[in-house]
């Protein structure tokens, strides 16, 4: 195995209680997956190392799914990063009780990234910041709102010791169109901070083509989508991942 591993993230979107993808962000381009404790279960047996678990609800702002999440969380044996709808002290405490690997915070950083300095002084890398971004202009509240310039964002959050980005293009999520490479590459030059690519995976090619970008910072990528829709077996990526 090469030094160029990329992490894999398999994703588990919540939706009222259920597995769902969702496109662009759009509650109303929505498909279901099942029960997500199922879900999860099925990503731990064929080998899954990570499981990038998002409370949509919470990030819309319309309901939480946290005690499922909780459960998801206590049942599998694997690393977990939760996301959604954290954005206090409140929210991220309770987070962290689940026993989760680290939390992902959104909305809350673009918001308030003061109080996010603080949690990233307080909690190191159990904080990751997700960087939603169309062009170069971040995305917040579920991506309802638009939140300042990515790079001016990536050096303040850069003095503040952030550990890890999660670097989504919105306008690719769900879509099955590839990731945005370039993207990547501006924010990896920008920033010495391991960076997570999610988005628009949608062939093994795809995820090759991101282990290609480890040397430059690429730590790993998150995976939906393709998983459920069948472009490719979750058994698939990981070899590829780990290659």
């Amino acid at each position: 195995m090469s030094k160029n591993r990329l992490e894999l993230l398999p994703a588990i979107d919540v939706k009222a209680g259920r597995a769902v993808r969702l496109v662009q962000g759009e509650l109303s381009q929505e498909s279901q997956y099942g029960a997500p404790l199922d879900v999860a279960r099925d990503f731990v047996s064929k080998a899954a190392e990570w499981i990038h678990l998002v409370d949509l609800d919470a990030a819309f702002g319309i309901g939480s799914n946290f005690e499922l999440l909780r459960d998801v969380i206590a049942s599998v044996d694997i690393k977990v990063e939760m996301s959604g709808g954290i954005r206090d002290d409140e929210s991220l405490n309770r987070a962290l009780s689940t026993g989760c690997t680290r939390v992902n915070l959104g909305t809350a950083a673009i918001e308030d990234p003061e109080w996010t300095g603080k949690v990233i002084s307080q909690h190191g890398p159990r904080i990751a910041v997700g960087l939603d971004v169309r062009g170069h202009t971040l995305a917040a509240r579920g991506w309802t709102r638009e939140g300042g310039d990515l790079f001016e964002m990536i050096a303040k959050l850069d003095s503040y010791g952030c550990t890890r980005y999660i670097v989504t293009d919105v306008a690719k999520d769900g879509t099955l169109t590839g990731p945005n490479l370039q993207l990547l590459r501006e924010v990896c030059a920008a920033t010495n901070t391991p960076v997570v690519a999610s988005g628009g995976v949608s062939t093994l090619q795809d995820l090759i083509d991101l282990r290609d970008l480890t040397p430059i910072g690429i730590e790993g990528a998150i995976v939906g989508k393709a998983l459920y829709t069948g472009a490719f077996t979750l058994e698939e990526a990981l070899e590829i991942a780990g290659k």
